[in-house]
């Protein structure tokens, strides 16, 4: 729908097991991603573009 923007939320990777606090979390947005530490959410957060974001995934996958 028009004028709807993307947010998913905060999220944690699949890979990351509830027990564990060692984790990040995402957020993503029309044309950011957010990066914050899941154990210390207040304590500010990462700002990244969704091109050096989608870089940034590109290059641990090769």
């Amino acid at each position: 729908m028009p004028g709807l923007a993307r947010d998913t939320g905060w999220f944690k990777s699949s890979r990351s097991t509830a027990a564990s606090d060692n984790c990040v979390e995402v957020r993503m947005l029309d044309n950011s991603v957010w990066v914050r530490d899941s154990k210390a959410p207040d304590d500010g957060l990462l700002s990244f573009h969704s091109t050096a974001w989608n870089s940034f995934l590109t290059s641990l996958k090769a």
